[in-house]
């Protein structure tokens, strides 16, 4: 089993798995002798599917084919995950990062791509602080290559749920996805796919949303606290919740799934960044407990 790291504050405590994708294996909070879990976890953990939370680096979700051309230049990508013909989330996930810098509160985490598939050199950081309200986690991706790269971020936090969980956002439109969660048609968010304010629960949905309002409010009346996560400079958001209940994934992402595969030129409305040598880009995401007086 590889080294895990523990941080907290008041009533918060969260588990850091370094050498499983930079992933968070548990967050949790704990009062008067009950202990509830803010994001799905579990004591032992073999990968980062199986995590509460892990970083997007540098592109979230697919990528139809495992193609697409910049600057002239055809990039080809391996499937990465048992099942899916697509690859997705990048490299940061499938990887161990060290650790930079850890205190009683705080951990940084780092991770260095060499080029080989996705041909560019990159630094991926990762900081990740409880205080008493919350969770802040902040990643950054910095191109160490002498040319251009394509760039993008997000986090893909695991929430755990049950029919009275209730998940109230703001979105613009949505995409319809085919059989591989690949996306078909931009639509307005409504009906089945309306985040509006309702049930989040076995929805039977693995969507891209835009226009997101960089915030979502989840509530359950049987916990003790309600969640807000926030990302105020995040225009994207990628929804899973799977028919079978028992969790959901409320991604904050900086561009919509499978961007890298449409034309350069519509990469900046699809929310893709091009780094230039030296640059960075950063994507924080905020968890709040909004705590209730216990009976």
């Amino acid at each position: 089993m590889s080294e895990r790291l523990e941080i907290g504050a008041g009533k918060l405590s969260a588990l850091i798995a370094p050498e499983i994708g930079g992933a968070i294996q548990r967050l949790d909070w704990a009062d008067r002798g009950g202990s509830w879990p803010v994001l799905r976890g579990a004591d032992h953990i073999g990968g980062p599917l199986e995590a509460a939370c892990f970083p997007l680096v540098p592109f979230s979700n697919r990528i139809r084919g495992g193609r697409f051309m910049f600057r002239d230049r055809a990039i080809a990508l391996a499937p990465n995950m048992a099942g899916d013909p697509s690859p997705l989330h990048g490299q940061g996930w499938l990887r161990a990062w060290q650790v930079e810098g850890a205190t009683e509160r705080d951990i940084e985490l780092s991770f260095e791509h060499a080029p080989g598939e996705w041909p560019w050199r990159y630094r991926a950081r990762q900081r990740l602080e409880v205080d008493d309200d919350g969770l802040t986690a902040i990643i950054s991706c910095q191109n160490l290559s002498n040319e251009p790269m394509p760039c993008g971020l997000g986090f893909h936090p695991y929430f755990p749920c049950q029919p009275t969980t209730m998940l109230r956002t703001r979105v613009s439109h949505v995409w319809t996805v085919d059989e591989n969660v690949l996306p078909v048609e931009k639509i307005e968010a409504s009906g089945r796919y309306d985040l509006r304010d309702g049930p989040i629960c076995g929805r039977a949905l693995d969507n891209g949303y835009g226009g997101w309002g960089g915030r979502a409010d989840i509530d359950d009346p049987s916990m003790p606290f309600a969640l807000r996560l926030s990302s105020p400079d995040t225009h994207f958001f990628q929804l899973y919740s799977p028919a079978a209940g028992g969790l959901f994934v409320a991604e904050p992402v900086s561009h919509a799934n499978d961007a890298l595969s449409f034309p350069e030129e519509d990469w900046a409305s699809l929310g893709l960044r091009i780094l230039q040598a030296g640059e960075t880009m950063t994507l924080r995401m905020r968890l709040d407990l909004i705590t209730r007086p216990l009976a």
